[in-house]
């Protein structure tokens, strides 16, 4: 018995099909730092192909815009900003004894929430070491006096609307920029700064560091 064979046509991928290559062969991690060690924050890792490109910024713009202007060693630049009650505060007001000004998100936000009770319930000490306490967002009067009203607050808060303070005094933002920073600065009785300290998740740790300077002054 004859048997006939059966031929298959051959196929094959079409030549335009890219080839798949488990390799990527370039990419970049984007490490953002604080000004503290323990406040960091990682980007994503990108990969890219010949066939396409994603543009990374390079590291030292990101790290030239996250460092703040107004360093230890520094007066800062005065300001003259409405209070919770709508009166007009000059930094010069504290000039002879030791300020603590700290510049924070927004009221209202878990974190801040936390901060600003923090600063409340640690206030007798700072008294004690004769400073003042100060804080600056962007909110308006009315929001820092039903922040303050709420969280029985007992010392200042200034509205720094459009952020003009903020920017002057080059406070660094997290998050590729899109969150305002939380920095705290300590300036002693002649109005130098003494202290300068970031830490955006960690908002308690600014009145432990701020106490231990002042107590040592």
């Amino acid at each position: 018995m004859a048997f006939n064979s059966i031929s298959l046509p051959k196929h094959s991928l079409p030549p335009s099909l890219p080839s798949i290559n488990s390799k990527c062969p370039s990419s970049q991690i984007i490490r953002i730092l604080s000004q503290s060690s323990q406040s960091q924050f990682y980007g994503v890792k990108l990969c890219t192909t010949t066939t396409s490109s994603v543009s990374v910024p390079a590291i030292p713009s990101l790290r030239t815009s996250i460092f703040a202007k107004v360093s230890k060693g520094q007066v800062p630049p005065s300001f003259t900003l409405k209070d919770q009650d709508g009166k007009t505060v000059n930094l010069s007001k504290y000039k002879g004894k030791p300020v603590v000004v700290y510049f924070y998100p927004a009221d209202e936000t878990p974190g801040c929430t936390k901060q600003a009770c923090a600063f409340r319930d640690s206030y007798e000490k700072f008294k004690k070491a004769g400073a003042e306490v100060v804080g600056i967002s962007g909110d308006d009067t009315a929001s820092h006096k039903a922040f303050a009203k709420k969280y029985r607050l007992p010392y200042t808060l200034l509205s720094d609307e459009g952020n003009k303070v903020r920017k002057e005094w080059g406070v660094p933002a997290d998050l590729f920029g899109t969150l305002p920073g939380r920095e705290t600065y300590v300036l002693d009785r002649n109005g130098v700064v003494k202290l300068v300290y970031n830490n955006q998740f960690q908002p308690e740790k600014h009145i432990d560091e701020t106490l231990k300077l002042l107590q040592s002054l």
